[in-house]
């Protein structure tokens, strides 16, 4: 509990009894008085939707229904492109791209003469890589308009760009509508480059907006992060959903559009559920959010322009108190976090492994075909098999977040401060440690050319991908400035997009030299993958060169939470 608050009953909101606050309640009411601020006459009821708010902030209610909501558009729509192996499967259904396919001199299954279809495959496979490219490198201006302009105009550039994607996939075609006798033209399936490109946008925008909702729970802030990212795995499984519609007989286009109808949801929840601004942590007194205490917010608007430069409003409340949570002095630059080898070495341990899940994904579809040895129904049977594990994502994800908040549970009293940001730096370690090791074990499994073996793969990925992304976010939240949040989260995914784009090279390396069989790639990216181990080294390391330096300055670990002693930004 933050200094200067004192319990309060449920729905009243705390009450606050530091010198700051009652110095503020006394300027408020000295502008109420002059008429630059609205206040309430004693003894007078509030009217209205803002009555709620205006007596005890947002209330539990209004929380979970920001949670469970969020929850629902993450897990519904922010990841889609990652259920790329289902779509592939209805594409390839419908004839996109089959005017690359050539063909075969080689006898199929059925001792008939096949087609190859590698030029197929692999311009499928771009289309994946450029997709999944955007989804990354984009979060770095995406960061940067959110932690400027705030969470509303985030979320309509989101929208925008999910609905025109969506829309651009309903009207994209892999025939040219003039008659039957027509053959297959790319021309309208060029479509899917900018819509898979928009939604990856749009949809990691979406989550990044959505990942402050923990800053409403307190204690349960990383848990709620990594439950956000693991909803966002298990949201690839639409695209299984669209393939088992389809398989029913319901068309691409219907599906399409009736996702980008549901953009009309996305509006409301960025009205009513989400701040203009950002939700800060922790939470300042009363705080609210949403449209119907609009009225309540112009009236501060008034007292912003007249208040000292110390103060803030209510959605203007800094995210962190005086005490920087990263563990950092608050004024720290943006340039010496993002310089830091905490960061480089983070970035490095999210691009390997992000590259070996990409290149799993991206050439899923292939590497089953070569498996089953052309049998269509058993790549059918795989890749059903794939998509339904995605499902677990949003359960395996806050198992992350229970070793993020592990040396928060219990009954010992809980340090604050700067003795705060070490244990949750120190409880960051093991994370990364464990996430690495899954992701070993997948790709271990992941080159064994045996097909029952894949089911265990499948398992296997959608777990360490859920403690991969859930992990990212939540460290970062934890090791920086929260005020670098956006940009250090766009910045890491924008350079692993970087690396991500060498997934293309190699799906060409099988397709060509390797002739379709990944043994050997796969071979090559567990020794990738083994660089990961760097970063939770260097964390630790981290976290002894901070202890040291507080016993230096003769601050105890187990100190007051009055203790403010600051460490140095990381190096």
């Amino acid at each position: 509990m933050a200094r200067g608050v004192t319990q309060a009953p449920l729905g009243t909101g705390p009450r606050v009894t530091s010198r700051a606050s009652q110095g503020r309640r006394r300027r408020e009411r000295t502008l109420g008085a002059a008429g630059l601020v609205k206040t309430p006459q004693a003894g007078a009821r509030p009217v209205g939707a803002c009555a709620g708010a205006m007596a005890g902030g947002a209330g539990l209610a209004k929380r979970l229904g920001t949670l469970l909501s969020g929850l629902l558009e993450c897990g519904a729509f922010c990841g889609i492109i990652f259920g790329w192996a289902s779509l592939v499967f209805v594409l390839k259904d419908l004839g996109y791209f089959e005017g690359l396919c050539q063909p075969s001199a080689t006898p199929g299954p059925n001792l008939t003469l096949g087609s190859d279809c590698s030029g197929q495959d692999e311009q499928f496979s771009l289309v994946f890589t450029i997709g999944s490219f955007m989804n990354n490198f984009m979060t770095f201006p995406m960061g940067v308009v959110f932690d400027r302009f705030g969470t509303t105009a985030a979320r309509l550039i989101a929208i925008s760009l999910y609905t025109g994607g969506t829309l651009l996939v309903a009207f994209s075609t892999p025939v040219t509508p003039v008659s039957s006798l027509t053959p297959v033209s790319p021309e309208l399936a060029v479509l899917l480059f900018p819509a898979m490109s928009m939604l990856s946008v749009g949809g990691i925008l979406l989550i990044l907006t959505n990942m402050q909702v923990g800053n409403l729970f307190g204690n349960y802030r990383s848990i709620i992060i990594t439950l956000y990212n693991g909803a966002f795995d298990s949201s690839s499984a639409i695209f299984l959903i669209v393939k088992l519609l389809y398989e029913q007989g319901l068309s691409l286009r219907a599906m399409f559009l009736f996702l980008a109808a549901c953009s009309a949801w996305h509006l409301l929840r960025t009205l009513f559920l989400m701040p203009r601004s950002r939700i800060p942590y922790p939470l300042p007194p009363n705080y609210d959010y949403g449209l119907q205490c609009w009225g309540r917010s112009r009236s501060y608007r008034a007292h912003k322009d007249k208040q000292t430069p110390g103060e803030a409003g209510p959605e203007e409340t800094p995210l962190e108190p005086p005490i920087a949570r990263g563990g950092d002095v608050p004024g720290t630059p943006f340039r010496a976090c993002a310089c830091s080898w905490l960061f480089a070495w983070h970035v490095a341990w999210l691009s390997v492994m992000q590259l070996r899940h990409y290149l799993f994904i991206g050439t899923l579809n292939p590497q089953l075909e070569h498996l089953a040895h052309g049998d269509h129904a058993l790549v059918s049977t795989y890749t059903n098999a794939f998509a339904f594990t995605q499902l677990c994502g949003v359960l395996c994800a806050p198992w992350n977040g229970l070793i993020l908040d592990r040396h928060k549970r219990g009954k010992d009293p809980r340090p604050e401060g700067t003795l705060a940001a070490l244990a949750d730096l120190r409880s960051a370690v093991l994370s990364l440690a464990v996430t690495v090791a899954l992701c070993l074990l997948f790709s271990v499994l992941a080159a064994v050319p045996v097909l029952p073996a894949q089911f265990g793969t499948f398992v296997l990925q959608v777990i360490s991908r859920s403690f991969l992304y859930g992990g990212n976010a939540a460290f970062l939240a934890i090791a920086f400035p929260p005020q670098h949040f956006g940009k250090l989260y766009g910045l890491a995914m924008a350079l692993s997009a970087l690396v991500a784009l060498l997934q293309y090279p190699c799906v060409a390396l099988v397709q060509g030299p390797l002739q379709g069989d990944p043994f050997y790639m796969n071979l090559g990216l567990i020794t990738v993958v083994l660089v990961a181990f760097v970063s939770p080294v260097v964390v630790a390391r981290e976290c002894q060169r901070r202890a040291k330096e507080l016993g230096m300055a003769g601050t105890p670990l187990a100190g007051p939470p009055s203790t403010e002693i600051h460490a140095e930004t990381p190096h």
